[in-house]
């Protein structure tokens, strides 16, 4: 029988826009997790309580879903012109992997807040009542995130009436900036990783579909709803209880994945899996949101899926959302032909739980597209503050 003692890690649990997860603060994880490797992929692991044959996350913070399979680590940033460094794990749910290759949009929202209750921000840089304006180095991927948080008596202010399709309450609104959104670092190339705004997508055995193939906010492949038997109103119960569907997306997945240029061997697609995403679009219709909430054709640009570690999304990843504004604004990507075509600085867009407003500046420079930033709103809220506890005999 085990006789190994547990130890305690400071830790906060929070909701960021449609997500949750636990953040620490890099100094607060034992020494042997305060640098990228086994030891902190196995405590994150533990801590969410993965891998789970069973899919549950019961043993863990986790909540069984990529959505709330999530981990945070932040330190004062030594970056000049910046506050916080915000490293994100998505964890895998069924097996021992934690996927460091891209951001979390809308955990991104609560960082600023959490760095603010951590400690991490001089205190000079926030007003008794007003904006606290944190400039965020996310270092998955080497991009700046400002966000704007409302404060309150010199305090976080959380609760507001800022509503969120897919959150059931209100909170207050956290404005956020991502500078720059395109192109993913060493990895990714430019913006449209082919050059084309519009690619042919080649997959064995599935089919061959046309696909905007995009680098913003987060690699994404995106399709025509039609394309694929979809009408873009479908909600998850439409897919993710659909074993062949899922593989099929997948298949697509992995070979967009290669197409961009992100790995070079259609097996590595199986180890990277919260980039890229895909996601399929159609022009407006109506449809009943999860929640019961009527859409109708009126209210939206266009419609919008997105798969994220293999599940349609129960609303949208923030990170894709970006990718949507993104391509919205350049005329002639899928996204953008979806919605109507021609130039737009903003799009709304329907998704299983609802609608979003999501707005990015492209222009077009020497022939090429170029993005200076996307805006979106979230909210964010601390859950629970503590420890938590796993196995000393984890790492």
């Amino acid at each position: 029988m085990s006789t190994v003692a547990q130890i305690r890690i400071p830790a906060t649990y929070l909701r960021g826009g449609t997500s949750k997860g636990v953040f620490f603060r890099l100094q607060d994880l034992p020494a042997a997790a305060q640098q990228p490797g086994a030891a902190r992929d196995a405590i994150l692991l533990r801590t969410l309580g993965s891998p789970d044959p069973y899919g549950k996350q019961i043993d863990g913070m986790g909540n069984a879903s990529s959505s709330t399979s999530k981990s945070v680590i932040l330190s004062a940033s030594s970056r000049e012109g910046h506050d916080v460094d915000y490293l994100f794990g998505q964890v895998a749910i069924d097996r021992p992997f934690v996927d460091w290759s891209g951001n979390c949009g809308n955990l991104s929202a609560a960082v600023g807040p959490c760095a603010i209750h951590m400690g991490l921000i001089d205190p000079a840089r926030i007003p008794r009542n007003g904006t606290a304006t944190i400039r965020i180095w996310q270092a998955n991927i080497g991009k700046t995130i400002v966000a704007h948080v409302p404060i309150v008596d010199g305090q976080v202010q959380e609760t507001g009436d800022f509503e969120l399709d897919g959150v059931t309450f209100p909170a207050a609104e956290v404005a956020l900036e991502f500078l720059d959104p395109a192109d993913e670092g060493e990895e990714g190339g430019s913006m449209f990783p082919t050059g084309h705004l519009v690619d042919r997508l080649d997959v064995p055995g599935v089919g061959s579909f046309a696909a905007t193939l995009i680098n913003a906010g987060i690699p994404t492949i995106f399709l025509n709803a039609r394309d694929l038997g979809y009408t873009g109103c479908e909600l998850q119960e439409a897919i993710n209880g659909d074993a062949e569907a899922l593989a099929r997306f997948e298949a697509i997945r992995a070979h967009g994945a290669l197409q961009m240029g992100l790995i070079q061997d259609l097996a590595e697609a199986a180890t990277r899996q919260h980039t890229p995403k895909i996601a399929f679009v159609a022009p407006p219709a109506g449809y009943t949101a999860s929640s019961g909430k009527r859409i109708e054709p009126a209210d939206v640009d266009l419609l919008v899926r997105a798969l994220s570690m293999g599940k349609l999304h129960h609303a949208m990843m923030g990170t894709a959302a970006v990718a949507i504004g993104t391509a919205a604004a350049v005329p002639g990507t899928l996204v953008n032909l979806a919605a109507g075509g021609g130039e737009r600085e903003a799009v709304r867009f329907g998704h299983p739980s609802g609608t979003l407003r999501v707005g990015a500046q492209a222009r077009l420079v020497n022939g090429q597209w170029q993005v200076t930033r996307a805006l979106m709103s979230r909210s964010a809220r601390i859950l629970m503050e503590g420890w938590v506890r796993v196995p000393g005999d984890c790492f």
